[in-house]
Parts: C-alpha cells; structure tokens; sequence
C-alpha cells in the first residue's frame, strides 16, 4: 500500500495552538471518557480537538473530536502512515433521542479501527439529533467530509462506508452527492437497509400486526387503544424493558422451550413463521416496530400514517383463514408515504464505484436488502457500478475484520486501477488480509440473493424497482416541505 506521512496537525492555527495545550494529554486510559470531550454547540462551528484516541490505535494515529455548526458530534482520526485517503462512515441505527449524542462517533471509531489501521484516515458522525431522517444524516455526513478536507487538506481520495442504516445513508450520500465529478470516488456498504424506508420496513409493519392479534397486549384491552401503524401511542411511558416483559408474557422467547407454556410456544411458533423473523432477533424487531415507529409516525410524519397492509395475505399460521380475518389493516396517507420515500427510497442514481458485503443469514437487514439494491440498480441502467459479495456469516453488527479490510482493498483498487472486480477476485483477495487479522473469510462467489419479495410480502404495485424513480424524486424535490424535517 503507498502510504505517505500524515498531516500531523490541522491546517489553522486555532487549532495548532490547541495541538499544544493538550500535548501533555495522556493517550491512555478509557476510549469513551477521553474521546468524548467535545465541545458545547456554538453559533460559529469550533475546529476539531485533539483528544486520545482509542486503546489500539494509541501511537498510532491522531484523533480529535468536535460538533459541527448543525449540531452533530463527531469523531476523526488518522493514522501515523496516512495514505492520504479518508473513509466517512455513516452508522446505522437509527438511534432514538432529542439530540446528538456524543459518544456514538467514538464508539464508531473504536469499533471500526480496521480502516486506519488500513492507513487511511477516518470520520463519523453522530448525526445532529436522534430518530429517523435519511437525508438528514447523509447531509451530516458530507458536512463532516466537507469540516474534514478544509481542516487537514483535501485527500487524494474519498470513500463512503455505511453499515446496517447507515447503508441506506451512504447509499443516499451516494446519489444526492457523489456525481461523476463529486468529492466520493466510491462507496463500501454493509449489511445495508437498501431497501429504503417505503418498502425497507414492511415485515416489521407485519410483525407489529401479526404480534397484536396473537398477544393483545401492546395495547392490552383494558389500555388506551391506538391504530397498530402509530407503533405506539405518543404519550405512552412504555419502556423497552417493559415492552419485552410483555413479549415474554406472550411467547415466553426469553425462556428455554421446556419451560414456556404450550400456548405461549404456539404464539411464538406463529409470529415466526408468518413473519419470516429469526428468534434470535424477534426482541429487536418488535422494538424497532413499537419505538422507531412511533419516531417516524409522531416525530417525522406529523402523525400521518405512511405504512399499510392492505392485500397482504398473511400464511404460515396454525389458522391462516382466522388470521387473516381478524388481523389489524390500514392504509398508508398518500403524503407520508411520498415523504417516507422522498427521505429514504434508493433512485439508482449512481455514477460511482459501490461494493457491498451482506452476510447471508442476516438476522436483522435481510440479505434480499441487497437484491432490492441490485434491482434498483438495474432499473436505473446503472448495475454497471455495482458488485456484490456475500459471506456465509450469521450476525449483522459485525463481520469479519480480514473482509472489511479486503472489501475496503478491492473498492480502492477497482477506483485506482478503474477494473471492475468479480465475487470471486474479492474473495480470493482476502487470504492475504486474514495472515494479518485470523478472523476468517467466508465468502460465497456463488451466491445470488433471491427477489426481495421472495422474503418480504410486497403490497400491491411494490415488486418494481427503484421504488422511487429519479424523476419522482426532482417532481417531489419541488413540493414545500416534502421528506423529513432535519
């Protein structure tokens, strides 16, 4: 790898004089408490501050921490050998809360430390607030690019990363910024939500349902009643521990198989097997359709409603006929789901390089993400900027270090060199990576993901792709307030 000195200060400065006073700061000790000394939101955007950074990357790298002018905390380091490349990661989520939080970004860092340990520098953002936005947190991100090259100088290249959520927001990023000639040479995504949010969500539309006609208690009879798509009603105090004491009450999911009753096996026996949910991810899922949902519904709707079930024939029960009959079912408000859309929904508008990895048995972004994704590319023309990989790996939060750190390889080489790599050529790379990191390479070259319907029930008019054309997206650009709110 050509690697180069780094710049090993900011280019104002402000911010040399800042480098000094906390030259004596020690690089040891927690990665959350020493990271996490950003300052306060001011009316004028203060320039990043040196801070340590995380136990492995000590000596290795200089790491700061700041919170941009829209209020969004983040985290930057790079490396002792910098190849003069940055990587801008987009993190999924999306984590729920009023205001940015701080410590995100850090944990990101920590967590992430393949790619400076790659050589290139990195950057994260905690987004400016909580709860859902789509483009609100690709504008953060390409805000922080933006803080980043007029700090330390304009890399040679730059790179998008996006896991889970954060797929969809780089993917986002993609489109909105990364023209032929804009500041993005290419773009990593990982067990991404490529779904977009108008159809990205819908098997937790039916678990919310299918959940309630089995279990009755989110809401129970005897409380405030609510339409299912609100996920929940906006002046409830439910917490999430009090939600999963109530699937538990139902299901029994928490307790081994001898011990759940016979009823709460067939409850949890159904859910399943008409959702398509894992098991292991039954708890998150739920919450996802109880609290996010209340977010995008209350927070970013204006309470209007942009899901529906109508003509979703549900199946895999003990009693499909009384299922069906007696499920809850609604229809989304034309205007939330244009803004849902606008937010999140995918155009295939894209002109550079994107790699993707997905585990196959993703518990939580089904990988038939990914061949909506493929999809949406091809209905744009544009499938020629795509290539996809897949690994025999069963989690969703974490891969494997040796392939991240041979997909972020393949993705630099392919914009180096301009030859499009194949599966196959990616997952031979990985060995050499593995001799580093031995944490394995499970690649399938084969594999190619089913439809995204096959996995997911489509509503009607939902199997074509992109879910939302380019020409959609300019018409409704020009509607006053379309989309989410940042």
């Amino acid at each position: 790898m050509n690697r180069v000195p780094p710049t090993r200060v900011p280019r104002s400065s402000r911010l040399r004089r800042r480098l000094w006073q906390v030259a004596g700061l020690c690089l040891a000790g927690a990665v959350t408490g020493a990271l996490t000394q950003a300052p306060a939101a001011h009316a004028e955007e203060p320039g990043p501050t040196p801070v340590a950074c995380p136990s492995g990357l000590a000596g290795e790298a200089t790491c700061y921490t700041g919170r941009d002018a829209n209020g969004a905390h983040y985290a930057i380091a790079i490396p002792e050998r910098w190849n003069r490349s940055l990587v801008v990661h987009a993190h999924g989520g999306p984590d729920l809360g009023a205001e940015s939080d701080p410590e995100r970004s850090v944990e990101d860092l920590d967590r992430w430390q393949v790619v400076v340990d790659q050589g290139y520098a990195w950057a994260g953002s905690s987004y400016r607030r909580g709860g859902y936005g789509t483009r609100m947190a690709a504008a953060d991100t390409e805000n922080l690019r933006r803080l980043f090259a007029r700090e330390f100088g304009p890399p040679r290249r730059t790179y998008l990363h996006g896991q889970s959520w954060g797929g969809n927001v780089a993917a986002k990023a993609v489109e909105t910024y990364g023209g032929a000639n804009g500041p993005y040479d290419g773009a990593l995504l990982t067990n991404g939500v490529l779904g977009g949010g108008s159809r990205g969500y819908d098997y937790r539309v039916d678990l919310r349902v299918v959940y309630q006609y089995y279990c009755r208690n989110l809401p129970r009879p005897g409380e405030p009643q609510y339409p299912l798509w609100q996920g929940l009603r906006p002046a409830s105090t439910l917490t999430t521990s009090g939600m999963r004491a109530r699937l538990q009450e139902c299901t029994g999911y928490a307790s081994p198989p001898e011990e759940r009753t016979v009823l709460q096996q067939r409850n949890l026996d159904d859910i399943l097997a008409v959702t398509g949910i894992p098991e292991r991810t039954l708890e998150s899922h739920l919450r996802f359709s109880v609290f996010t949902f209340r977010d995008i519904v209350h927070q970013r709707l204006g309470d209007r409603n942009p899901f529906t079930n109508e003509g979703v024939r549900y199946s895999g029960s003990h009693d499909d006929e009384a299922l069906n009959a007696g499920v809850e079912r609604f229809t989304a408000d034309p205007s939330a789901e244009r803004d849902l859309s606008y937010d999140s929904d995918l155009t295939g508008k894209v002109r550079i390089p994107v790699l993707t990895l997905h585990a196959k048995d993703d518990p939580t972004a089904f990988v038939e993400h990914d061949a909506a994704y493929r999809d949406t590319l091809r209905g744009a023309h544009r499938d020629r900027y795509l290539v996809q990989t897949f690994t025999d790996e069963n989690e969703h939060s974490a891969l494997s270090t040796s392939e991240y750190a041979n997909s972020l390889a393949a993705l630099d080489r392919w914009v180096r060199t301009g030859d499009r790599p194949t599966p196959r050529s990616v997952a031979a790379s990985c060995a050499a990576f593995d001799r580093t990191y031995g944490t394995g390479c499970f690649y399938d070259p084969e594999y190619v993901p089913s439809p995204y319907a096959s996995r997911v029930r489509p509503r009607p008019g939902g199997t074509a792709w992109p879910a939302m054309t380019a020409a959609q997206e300019k018409s409704w650009s020009r509607v006053e307030g379309v989309g989410i709110a940042p």
